[in-house]
């Protein structure tokens, strides 16, 4: 019986992951998404507004409404604990996630 290397097998498709990452980046840059580039937060640590690489200042019910039309890149809406959230689209890149971006 053939054993398997698991190890082997989950790098290479995290290696998929990451090839697909940047062609979806590539394709990102044709449709005119912004990206977030900073994030300011309440006393409890919780995202509350959303800086874009143009300089705007979403709250963070636009951003999750520009994020559904999708005007923002780089970020999923998701349904969890009876509402919309926004949170970072798992794309194996550490650096575009919300919660490694700095305060504004």
């Amino acid at each position: 019986m053939n054993e398997k290397n698991f190890e082997q097998i989950y790098e290479e498709y995290k290696q998929q992951g990451k090839v697909q990452a940047k062609l979806e980046m590539a394709e990102e840059l044709t449709t005119g998404a912004e990206h977030i580039i900073a994030v300011r937060r309440n006393s409890d640590d919780d995202l509350i507004a959303f800086k874009t690489e143009s300089g705007r200042e979403l709250d963070y019910v636009t951003a999750l409404e520009e994020a559904k039309a999708g005007k923002i890149a780089h970020v999923d809406v998701i349904h969890r604990y009876g509402r919309d959230v926004l949170r970072s689209e798992p794309d194996g890149v550490k650096e575009n996630n919300l919660g490694e971006l700095p305060s504004f």
